[in-house]
């Protein structure tokens, strides 16, 4: 098998692939990337065993057919080097031999045969439950992923939830600590279903999804074990987390009375500031309400004698009320918002807030987040 693809091109599809490629002990095949010719076609599958990247290449010149698994690493960091030059690939599927020639220099690798690398979940049908703008989703990621759990006994919790209906998307984020909750109404489905996506998948999705400077049309499916996303000459595909997941809407609290509105990035600014003075251990906000035009914002340190207070200007509606979050989960909140202004709704010390963004925002979009209270 021989065919011949330009450098820059290749790296840049299997950058884009890479983030699946990590060290397996387990199934070292699955450090490589499976590079397929077929027709006109040369293809590049990476997989983790979880997901499943594939990204198809036009070529211009091959000759014959096949398939080997090439050690990826060391491809890549030789395709850093290079200049933006034609490379011609000659693969002995006898030996999983790889010798690749370009410009002055000529280089050889040992590849694996195709046949061990794990299959490709084919797709469902021909219809897609959504197609979606690839700059709505990767907002949606954004906007949600940093909620996500890392406990694997809550296996749930380590992916978003994707609920399709006719009348919007919703997507769904926490960790028991922290929630978000974002709503499309531009994106419609046919009927309602839904769905856990992994986080890993999600991240790689995001990342090439990024490289696109235009925006493209994403279809996606999903049967009872896999999901799956296609766009241009790109298809991921990966298992579903198996579980249901919590109902977030019993947790989000619908009677929220006192309502503290501020400057955002004042007061992102502020919870930072008074951060490096809070507990490293469990860096503890105070907010301390009293009405009128102002929040006092506190953190200390008893184990080191550390101890900060900011005020800054508010508009409050409500009882005096005095409630502790943990700062880092407010900070992630905070700097994942955009409007000039955002409300901290509450009820009680021992209850939920929810951050909702204040302003003019896009109508077609809805976001809310949630943030548990710490024991002051």
């Amino acid at each position: 098998m021989r065919f011949i693809v330009n450098s820059q091109l290749l790296l840049e599809n299997l950058q884009s692939v890479s983030g699946l490629l990590v060290e397996n002990k387990a199934l070292p095949i699955l450090e490589k990337c499976l590079f397929r010719v077929s027709g006109n076609t040369l293809t590049l599958v990476a997989s983790d065993s979880e997901s499943i990247a594939v990204v198809d290449i036009a070529l211009e010149e091959v000759t014959g057919e096949g398939a080997v698994a090439v050690p990826a690493r060391s491809l890549l960091d030789t395709l850093k080097t290079m200049p933006n030059i034609p490379l011609i690939f000659n693969v002995d599927e006898a030996t999983s031999g790889i010798e690749i020639s370009g410009g002055t220099g000529q280089y050889k690798l040992t590849g694996e045969p195709a046949d061990t690398y794990p299959e490709i979940p084919q797709m469902g049908g021909d219809n897609a439950l959504a197609t979606i703008s690839s700059d709505i989703l990767v907002r949606a990621i954004s906007k949600t992923i940093f909620a996500t759990g890392n406990d694997q006994l809550r296996a749930t919790m380590c992916g978003v939830l994707f609920e399709m209906k006719p009348d919007g998307m919703t997507f769904v984020a926490t960790d028991a600590h922290k929630l978000v909750r974002y709503r499309r109404s531009d994106v419609k489905t046919p009927s309602e279903t839904s769905f856990v996506v992994p986080k890993k998948a999600l991240t790689l999705l995001k990342s090439i999804l990024s490289m696109h400077k235009e925006a493209v049309e994403v279809r996606v499916e999903a049967n009872e074990k896999n999901v799956f996303f296609q766009f241009e000459n790109v298809h991921i595909s990966c298992r579903l987390v198996d579980g249901r997941y919590p109902n977030y809407q019993a947790v989000i609290p619908t009677e929220n009375p006192n309502k503290l509105t501020v400057a955002r990035q004042a007061f992102l600014t502020c919870v930072k500031r008074i951060c490096i003075f809070a507990s490293k251990a469990m860096p503890q906000a105070r907010l301390t309400m009293s009405g009128g035009s102002e929040v006092l914002v506190s953190a200390e340190d008893v184990e080191n004698s550390n101890a900060a207070k900011e005020r800054i200007a508010c508009q409050y509606e409500g009882e005096p009320m005095e409630i502790g979050f943990n700062a880092r989960y407010f900070l992630e909140m905070l700097a994942n918002l955009e409007t000039e202004d955002v409300c901290l709704q509450m009820s009680m010390p021992n209850r939920a807030g929810l951050i909702v963004p204040v302003g003019e925002g896009d109508a077609n979009e809805d976001i809310l987040m949630l943030v548990m209270p710490v024991m002051l």
